[in-house]
């Protein structure tokens, strides 16, 4: 990374970095431990760990369609596009505005985690299963949850600003 960079943003890389590593290792002692759809429980009837691979987006979405080369560009593309709008919101962002800089680093670190695995694999590994009964949340992963999270925040700060901005 270029000096001027991590002297600039130093917030921004170190959680960005923080979830992309968290994110990395997880997925490695997942590919290294537990079998392709294979499941560990963790707490009977609410959470396992799974191991799947996912082509499709955020949380399977459009896992089940007919799988192209043109979905495949759009699952790299669009994170890059995002990756580049999140830099950019991060620095116009006021120093002092500290949530609203720490979830688009979330989302930077997120987007980036899961961009990794398309270039690397095709697919994002995802392992987190959480359900109650037969009713199962999309088996997601660190980068998902950090994404999750980060655009939470975004929003909870336009809402927040909006509700200001009329009172």
């Amino acid at each position: 990374m270029p000096d001027f960079l991590s002297k600039k943003y130093p917030g921004f890389f170190l959680i960005s970095g923080m979830v992309l590593i968290l994110d990395q290792i997880t997925k490695a002692l997942v590919l290294k431990y537990l079998p392709l759809y294979h499941s560990k429980q963790v707490i009977p009837g609410l959470f396992d760990l799974t191991h799947i691979h996912n082509k499709g987006g955020a949380f399977s979405l459009f896992a089940d369609t007919g799988f192209t080369w043109l979905q495949y560009s759009l699952f790299i593309l669009a994170p890059l596009l995002a990756m580049g709008l999140i830099f950019y919101l991060f620095k116009n962002t006021s120093k002092t505005d500290q949530w609203l800089r720490g979830g688009l680093a979330l989302i930077f670190g997120g987007a980036t985690g899961n961009l990794i695995d398309r270039f690397r694999f095709g697919e994002v590994v995802d392992f987190l299963d959480f359900y109650l009964g037969t009713h199962h949340w999309p088996v997601f992963n660190i980068a998902d949850s950090a994404v999750t999270v980060g655009i939470g925040i975004f929003i909870l700060h336009l809402l927040s600003n909006r509700a200001a901005k009329v009172i």
